[in-house]
């Protein structure tokens, strides 16, 4: 079913802070404050106050907000997350030591009277085959764990989940018990509901907790804890939820509370032209409330913000803190075990530094239990006197801000509140600590920086107002109506998964976190896909994506004549730490983008400033592009493959920028050889890719196979004119008569698809009805996927299910078109 949001106006004294044109499509979720992949809350609901709202790995950050209008309290935003109390902790949640073997033991081995043999070892949980994680070492294809604990507190009586990391496959018995078999691997600890059986399994004192996890191959981990759900608390009257758009950088909503029409507006002023402003972390909310009915009400808003903001696991222990910024008042929450880039991951949070919710003067601020903060307010409008500064787990801490907007009439009102995040220091670089940009100055604080935003408040509404509706009319003139659509929806993503940093040298470096796939930083074969975003509106960003790895060879640290896969695990970039490389795949892709920069830029420096290590690169493309060997490229998840076409394109167009660079030099010898090499080469492939109609998947010409030929989209937007413009027509009346309702499938192999590359295929396309026939099921999935989560890129094309990642910079890549106009008039 089509969501089609109504409209409103918002304003902020002027009507030029109108938000853009929104969308009509219905996001598969709502951002809410996106600044980096630890700073990023979301809302998974359509209705606002629907569900909790949630960090974009879906954990619970709970923002909740009420508006109280003549004394009758309405909530409008989030519920409260879920709370836990702990029955059995994990490691991550108290140190613990277990026997363990890694031979087979006999049966009855999960059984409490069982006797453990000489070959069980003892050893500090969890069990992980990782370096860099604390605990027991495992390195074995099997594992066998018993866990002897006592239960002093009274036994649960409530829900009970268990608490699972695994890596692969695992059971877990208590006393004997089985109480869950799972398949696969997580990488966190996920939460698994247990039967009525799992609390009649639990004594008092003494029990036996039993693991066994199998580990065929790659990353191991097990570790396993138990929690009770506590009931939650009775929910307050929903507002009527009457609208909700989402623009470049803003989310708005609009609500009916009684007498009183209220809306609430996240903001998070991303503007890519203003790298100071881009890279200070902290968003505006504001809430504008005016009568329905002509008469006077008396209106008072709450804001509150979880502990859980600061911390990975809602039962880590926060500590609050409280200050004034200038004319502002503000409160913090960050752990008390302050470990700076101390934990490193993909489904992971921030536990080191510290979440702020600031306010204008006037407001009341303070910290409690969320429940007791929200209840004292729906019923007095004002915050309870007794709350203060406290400590304890932070899914039972909030900090909160009352806006009282007094007596509202006809004549609108309007108040905001600043959230952000200081989190010290943003990524470690070969082993030294690296400020974010913002606070590359030692002297920077968060409170200073706070004052500044405020200060700023009303100008970057405006600008952001503007720039949403220009981003919005300069896509739909590139691409039409449904492509602009997707591109406002992708422009808050595609950057928050980045985080800013100042390298030693004092440059931008802007790094990456591959969110759900690896949790890798700097990702080259995520970075290619992203960078049109940035190449389109700020070029010093898309040099901060190259610099880290061209530094990397240049260092001596990587002495591969290709590039590396990635510079490290999210936050520490201290070396490539995936398993595999992908030479053809990252050489292709570095030169690929340094000759986008460079026509950007409108001067070589920066190809000349590298240019012996891309000169290596193009070296091995030489020897090893044309025909690549069995190997992986950018879509890994579809496994190896030989004599791969569409990575074979992707090295002919690496060469071919190679000998555009050379010239731009003034080199025309050099010129002329890479450029003859890359058309020698685009005739051989056209010859070896050749399957009737089409081109096809590999080499090896399977019948019937074909793949999408997005690499090719880099002869037009460069003009290297290396491939006969007829391929890529070929290539799209093929591609039309393969499209499924939600996507043209990747390649013939499967049916899921990429809908970053399907953007790049389709502007392959020389009629615009072309490439919006081929934009158009990308518009369907992302308004009809039953999978709700910030924007995947991997998603079937049969059912418009996630298939996998989400919240992922690849999304930056929808901005290609809108690129390809810019770039062919340059």
């Amino acid at each position: 079913m089509t969501f089609k949001p109504l409209f409103f106006t918002l304003t902020l004294a002027a009507a030029a802070l109108a938000p853009a044109q929104g969308q009509t499509l219905r996001p598969p979720a709502y951002p809410l404050i996106t600044h980096s992949p630890y700073f990023s809350v979301w809302s998974f609901n359509d209705d606002l106050a629907a569900g909790s709202t949630r960090h974009w790995t879906g954990e619970p950050q709970a923002l909740e907000g009420v508006v109280r209008v003549d004394g009758k309290a309405y909530q409008f935003l989030g519920r409260p997350a879920p709370r836990y109390r702990t029955v059995i902790p994990t490691a991550a949640e108290a140190p613990y030591s277990a026997r363990y073997t890694f031979t087979a033991p006999a049966s009855g081995w999960e059984d409490p009277n069982f006797a453990p043999s000489t070959g069980w070892q003892t050893g500090p949980a969890p069990f992980t085959n990782y370096k860099e994680k604390p605990g027991t070492r495992w390195l074995t294809r099997n594992l066998w764990v018993r866990r002897t604990l006592t239960l002093t507190e009274p036994l649960p009586t409530g829900e009970l989940v268990l608490l699972l990391l695994h890596d692969d496959d695992a059971e877990v018995y208590l006393n004997g018990t089985l109480l869950l078999k799972q398949s696969g691997a997580n990488g966190l600890y996920d939460k698994f509901p247990l039967a009525a059986t799992a609390r009649a399994a639990l004594r008092p004192g003494k029990n036996l907790l039993a693991m066994h996890c199998a580990n065929p191959y790659g990353g191991a981990d097990l570790d396993a804890g138990m929690a009770e759900i506590t009931p939650p608390v009775a929910p307050l009257l929903p507002a009527r939820q009457t609208a909700a758009t989402v623009t470049a950088t803003q989310t708005a909503y609009a609500f009916e509370a009684g007498p009183v029409r209220f809306t609430a507006t996240f903001c998070s002023p991303l503007l890519l032209d203003e790298l100071e402003t881009l890279a200070r972390p902290v968003s505006y909310v504001s809430f504008r409330a005016s009568a329905a009915d002509g008469k006077t009400h008396q209106v008072q808003v709450f804001m509150s913000a979880s502990g859980a903001l600061a911390t990975n696991t809602p039962v880590q222990t926060v500590t609050t803190q409280a200050g004034r910024a200038g004319t502002m008042a503000w409160q913090a929450v960050g752990t008390t075990d302050q470990k700076l880039l101390g934990r490193s991951g993909d489904n992971v949070r921030i536990d080191w530094g510290h979440a702020y919710l600031a306010a204008p003067g006037g407001a009341a601020l303070a910290t409690g239990v969320p429940a007791d903060l929200k209840t004292a307010f729906a019923r007095t409008g004002t915050l309870p006197v007794t709350a203060k500064l406290l400590s304890g787990p932070a899914q039972r801490v909030a900090l909160a801000a009352v806006l009282n907007l007094g007596a509202v009439s006809s004549s609108a009102t309007e108040k905001h509140l600043l959230l952000g995040y200081d989190e010290e220091f943003a990524v470690q670089y070969f082993g030294q600590n690296l400020r974010p940009w913002w606070r590359r100055d030692p002297d920077m604080t968060m409170p200073k920086l706070l004052q500044a935003a405020e200060a700023d408040y009303t100008r970057v509404r405006q600008k952001c107002a503007a720039f949403d509706k220009t981003l919005y009319d300069d896509a739909q003139a590139a691409g039409g109506k449904e492509y602009a659509d997707l591109c406002q929806l992708a422009y808050r993503q595609a950057i928050s998964a980045h985080s800013i940093a100042a390298s030693p040298k004092g440059e931008v470096l802007f790094m990456s976190k591959e969110n759900f796939s690896n949790g890798s930083i700097g990702t080259v074969d995520v970075t290619y896909p992203s960078e049109p975003l940035f190449l389109l509106y700020n070029n010093e960003l898309a040099k901060g994506m190259l610099r880290f790895i061209f530094e990397y060879s240049e260092s001596g640290r990587w002495t591969k004549d290709f590039p590396a896969h990635d510079v490290g695990t999210f936050p520490l970039a201290n070396g490539q730490t995936y398993g595999e490389d992908m030479p053809v795949e990252e050489a292709g892709n570095m030169l690929i983008l340094t000759a986008a920069v460079v026509k950007m830029d409108g001067n070589t420096d920066f190809a000349r400033a590298h240019w012996p290590v891309l000169t290596k690169w193009v070296g091995f493309l030489k020897r090893d592009g044309l025909d690549p060997a069995n190997q992986l490229c950018t879509d890994d998840f579809a496994g190896h493959l030989a004599r791969n076409a569409n990575l074979s394109l992707k090295a002919i167009m690496g060469i071919a920028c190679y000998g555009q660079m050379a010239r731009q030099l003034g080199d025309t010898k050099t010129a002329d050889e890479y450029t003859a090499l890359a058309r020698d080469y685009a005739q051989r492939w056209m010859q070896m890719a050749k399957d009737g109609d089409h081109y096809a998947l590999t080499f090896d010409k399977t019948p019937g196979s074909w793949s999408q030929k997005y690499n090719l989209v880099w002869d037009q937007l460069l003009g290297l004119n290396i491939f006969p413009k007829e391929v890529a027509q070929q290539e799209i009346a093929f591609y039309l008569q393969h499209q499924q309702r939600y996507g043209l499938p990747l390649d013939s192999r499967k049916t899921y698809t990429k809908s970053d590359w399907t953007l790049w295929t389709a502007t392959l396309a020389e009629r615009e009805a072309d490439f919006q026939a081929l934009v158009h099921p990308i518009w369907l999935f992302a308004n009809e996927t039953p999978t709700r989560v910030p924007l995947t890129d991997w998603h079937e094309t049969t059912d418009a299910r996630q298939v996998g990642f989400q919240a992922r910079s690849v999304v930056g890549g929808y901005f290609i078109k809108m690129l390809a106009k810019k770039m062919l008039v340059k």
